[in-house]
């Protein structure tokens, strides 16, 4: 019964079977969904802690396919560009419900429209998930218009 146990073990995917400490670069990257939530600007209200986000993203975002346009510089160009990795995820609060790190690091399960499991990468898309052609550069606005831009997107 114990090998029965191992071996149904060694199938399970990846994100199943190893912690994010363990996981490759490769695997690590390939749990971004792409909803591209994590490029938005975010106001914290200092009364309560909790996070507003708007639809207004990071100057790197494409909106049409919720991608940096320099993902490898973007620490560079935008020097507050929170950058997730294994060690720091859990401290990221932000972090959408829907977010498939900071879903395995509060150890929940993925979502299953997430395309590791449906295997349909536009699916975050088509359900509305994504900030997909629904956001504005932040370059379009001043930085004290902010909290016009505040949305409810669950």
């Amino acid at each position: 019964m114990d090998g029965q146990f191992e071996e149904k073990t060694n199938d399970a995917p990846f994100w199943e079977r190893k912690t994010l400490e363990e996981m490759s670069r490769e695997e690590w990257e390939s749990l971004c969904d792409g909803c591209a939530k994590c490029c938005l600007n975010k106001l914290e209200s200092d009364r309560t802690g909790e996070v507003y986000y708007t639809d207004v993203a990071c100057k790197l975002l494409n909106s049409r396919t919720c991608r940096c346009l320099s993902y490898e510089n973007r620490r560079q160009l935008v020097p507050g560009c929170a950058i997730l990795t294994p060690g720091n995820v859990r401290r990221f609060h932000w972090l959408p419900e829907t977010c498939a790190y900071g879903r395995l690091a509060r150890g929940k399960d993925l979502y299953k429209w997430h395309y590791l499991i449906s295997g349909k990468p536009d699916l975050v898309h088509k359900l509305g998930i994504s900030v997909k052609n629904r956001v504005i550069s932040e370059t379009d606005i001043h930085q004290n218009e902010l909290p016009l831009h505040v949305v409810d997107w669950k």
